[in-house]
C-alpha cells in the first residue's frame, strides 16, 4: 500500500485533544492502516505571529486511498473536528495537511504534492524527520534529516513537549 504522512496542528481550545482526535479518526479510515505518529511539538505561529501557538506532530498511513480522496478525507476531518476556515493561516481548532503520498507529484488547483511549503517549515521537518529521516522529497537529494540541520536556529522554534500520543 502507498504510504502517506499527514501534517497535524491545531492552536485553539485543546490542542492536544483535537491532535488525538484527528490520530483517532485517520485511524479508522477504510482502506488505510495507521503506521506511526511523531512527538507533539509546541511551535510558533507561522505566516500570522498574533496567534497562540501550535502543537504539531507528523503521522504516517499506508492506505489504498488516492491522495485527491485522501486529501478530502483530511478536509472532512478538520471540519469534524470544528475547523472554520475564516483566514489563511488564522487560528484553527485542526489543520490536516498531506504532506506527500509516496513519491507522487501532482499539481492541480485542488492538491499540490508534496506540500508546496513543506520543504521549509521546521514544524513539519522535526516531527518528519523523527519518523523517517533518510526519507527525501520526490526529485531531492537530500534526507528530510538533512533538511532539518540546514535549519539551524529555526529548528530550535519546534520544542517536543510530549511523545507520540494515542488516537482518541
Amino acid at each position: 500500500m502507498p504510504r502517506a504522512w499527514i501534517g497535524i496542528g491545531s492552536n485553539m481550545g485543546n490542542r492536544l485533544e483535537y491532535v488525538r482526535r484527528a490520530l483517532g479518526l485517520m485511524d479508522a479510515l477504510p482502506d488505510t492502516e495507521f503506521v506511526a505518529v511523531s512527538s507533539v511539538y509546541d511551535t510558533v505561529p507561522v505566516g500570522v505571529t498574533g496567534q497562540p501557538c501550535f502543537l504539531n506532530a507528523v503521522a504516517e498511513l499506508s492506505t489504498d486511498i488516492g491522495p485527491v480522496e485522501l486529501l478530502r478525507k483530511l478536509l472532512a476531518i478538520e471540519a469534524s473536528c470544528g475547523r472554520v476556515r475564516t483566514s489563511v493561516w488564522g487560528p484553527r481548532t485542526l489543520d490536516l495537511d498531506l504532506l506527500l503520498y509516496d513519491d507522487v507529484e501532482i499539481e492541480t488547483q485542488e492538491l499540490t504534492l508534496p506540500h508546496p511549503r513543506a520543504r521549509g517549515r521546521a514544524f513539519v521537518l522535526v516531527p518528519l524527520a523523527e519518523l523517517a529521516p533518510d526519507l527525501s522529497f520526490p526529485g531531492d537529494t537530500e534526507t528530510v534529516h538533512e533538511r532539518v540541520a540546514a535549519l539551524g536556529d529555526l529548528a530550535g522554534s519546534v520544542r517536543r513537549v510530549g511523545g507520540p500520543p494515542s488516537p482518541a
